[in-house]
């Protein structure tokens, strides 16, 4: 007995000198020896320094200051001439759909995959056919083809796709992410027929001289079937396809995504962050017809295991790449089979149906994100939002437009005085400035995306991939914003630029201010998360051209390493 109790005191004397060894080790790191830039002020700030324990930032500032800040036993990390930043925050992206984009078929442009033309693209397909993909879906699917750029300057139909498989069913959406391209067995399995008609907002695109469908779907016509290829057949697969999509935002430098349209994706979402998957925040802003969410527990201003839902999104039109955007006057160069004076279509006709789903924002203060590119749609944005800004008051409502490329000077001042902030989509200047200007015009082509305008107007901007519209890469987003240098070399508004610290503000500090998290993120200062990222260059030192070039070394979430080059 006398044995047994000395047992027992020892294991328990063990365990106390274990906890109180624990509350006592100091976890704080110091990281220090490469650029830290704060992203606090109105221009760069840089610290010698920066300390991180628990989760959050608790000193920044000088060298000597920081080791009192961190006390005895902390960890040291030199970052060898690196830079430091806070974790990057894309003003606009899908991310439920990342997982797509990585694990389907590799069916972007140059200079991120090798679609440059029809028989390249379809070779793509054929080489990404194998049983285990088509197993993901029992579909062969790829997302990122871009008419624009394809040498035929065509979208590819089902004579097409027919080539790669007339048996298993193909879907491939467009770059924009308004069309698909779907093979015959693609449109038979989803009972598409000469006898179906265009659904409103949308088009079945036909054969010549026929009601016989060609394979091709615009707009709502499209955008409601995506989830039939994209969709994991099973749990295994479906695992695949989110671990792939959360891995490429972290090898970008997210720690905080935005899905911008969620839909059924929701449910998937929210079942992730129950199970603690996500290394990343996640905030969602709901589709105005899926508004289920704002009403559980996920609506939140707070993360709930990372994922929270902050809001909702109306689409007032559509691309303007793919010339479905909403235009007052019409497009230089119309889209096959359209007359000489076709402008694009509104989403929404009816500007009283626009007006109730704005209402139901304004009186259950719920954020709302506006998908907006013509300036016929944003003309409709402004005169059903003013009156309801009017009669329900319009205090840090944050409510967003997303894209707005061409977007008119009065109308900024009109979203200067709704306090809505623009999420303007500077990375058009690459993939399509040349396609803009032929079909818009070289005057207004320079105007898409007009950042330095809006800033100069004093409208609060942020700036953003629409990713998976264009890889997640936040470093080309920055390049974009800073150079407005087409495919071609062409300079696209010049006067539009940003220099690259104001660039940056717009994927941190101005981006969490979007989101109504400007008290957590954005900025390296104490208290806030450790939400960090570490580049292998400084973007605010390099020449402006080789910003694109810059690499992501690692991502930190709330201190932890979440991502490693």
């Amino acid at each position: 007995m006398k044995n047994t109790l000395l047992v027992i005191l020892g294991i328990i004397l063990f365990s106390c000198n274990e906890k109180e060894k624990k509350q006592t080790e100091n976890t704080a790191t110091v990281y220090f020896g490469g650029d830290i830039i704060t992203m606090a002020g109105n221009t760069p700030e840089y610290a010698e320094a920066l300390v991180i324990n628990d989760g959050k930032i608790i000193f920044v500032g000088a060298s000597d200051e920081a080791m009192k800040a961190a006390k005895k036993g902390h960890q040291m990390i030199d970052l060898k001439g690196k830079t430091l930043l806070p974790g990057l925050i894309d003003g606009h992206a899908h991310f439920g759909s990342f997982a797509a984009q990585a694990i389907g078929a590799q069916i972007l442009p140059s200079p991120d995959a090798k679609a440059d033309d029809i028989p390249q693209l379809l070779q793509i397909l054929k080489d990404w056919n194998t049983p285990e993909n088509r197993a993901l879906t029992g579909w062969i699917f790829g997302m990122g083809f871009d008419d624009s750029v394809l040498k035929e300057k065509r979208f590819p139909t089902k004579e097409d796709l027919d080539q790669v498989s007339t048996e298993t069913p193909i879907m491939l959406i467009h770059i924009s992410g308004h069309f698909a391209s779907l093979n015959s067995k693609g449109l038979e399995l989803l009972e598409i027929t000469a006898d179906t008609k265009n659904p409103e907002g949308g088009i079945i695109r036909r054969m010549p001289n026929s009601m016989e469908p060609n394979g091709v779907l615009e707009e709502l016509a499209a955008i409601p079937l995506y989830a039939k290829a994209l969709t994991p057949a099973s749990e295994e697969a479906l695992m695949k396809f989110m671990q792939a999509g959360q891995e490429m935002a972290l090898s970008y430098g997210y720690t905080t995504a935005q899905d911008g349209r969620a839909m059924e994706q929701h449910a998937l979402l929210a079942k992730l962050a129950e199970q603690g998957f996500w290394k990343l925040d996640v905030v969602s802003y709901v589709d105005y017809m899926f508004t289920k969410p704002l009403e559980s527990k996920w609506y939140s201003k707070t993360y709930n295991n990372h994922y929270r839902v902050a809001g909702m999104k109306i689409t007032l039109d559509g691309s303007p790449q793919g010339r479905t955007a909403w235009r007052t006057t019409p497009y230089l160069l119309p889209p096959d089979g359209a007359d000489k004076n076709y402008s694009g279509y509104p989403a929404i006709p009816n500007d009283a149906d626009v007006t109730a789903i704005y209402e139901k924002a304004f009186a259950n203060n719920y954020q709302i994100l506006t998908h907006a590119n013509g300036d016929a749609a944003m003309d409709q944005m402004i005169r059903t939002m003013k009156p309801l800004a009017e009669k329900y008051g319009n205090d840090d409502r944050r409510n967003v437009l997303i894209h707005g490329q061409y977007i008119r000077d009065d109308q900024l001042d009109s979203y200067k005085e709704l306090d809505v902030i623009t999420s303007l989509f500077p990375l058009h200047t690459f993939y399509w400035g040349d396609w803009h200007k032929e079909i818009i015009g070289d005057s207004l082509g320079n105007k898409i995306s007009p950042v330095k305008t809006a800033l100069n107007k004093g409208v609060k901007i942020t700036i953003h991939t629409d990713a998976p519209v264009a890889l997640p890469n936040l470093m080309r987003v920055v390049w974009t914003a800073v150079n407005r240098t087409s495919r071609s070399g062409a300079i696209i508004g010049k006067n539009e630029r940003l220099t690259p610290y104001e660039a940056l503000k717009a994927l941190t500090d101005w981006s969490a201010y979007q989101h109504f998290e400007e008290n957590e993120k954005g900025t390296l200062e104490k208290g806030k998360l450790a939400d960090l990222v570490i580049l292998d260059k400084n973007p605010l030192k390099v020449e402006p051209d080789t910003i694109k070039d810059i690499q992501v070394i690692e991502t930190i979430k709330e201190g932890q390493t979440v991502f490693k080059k």
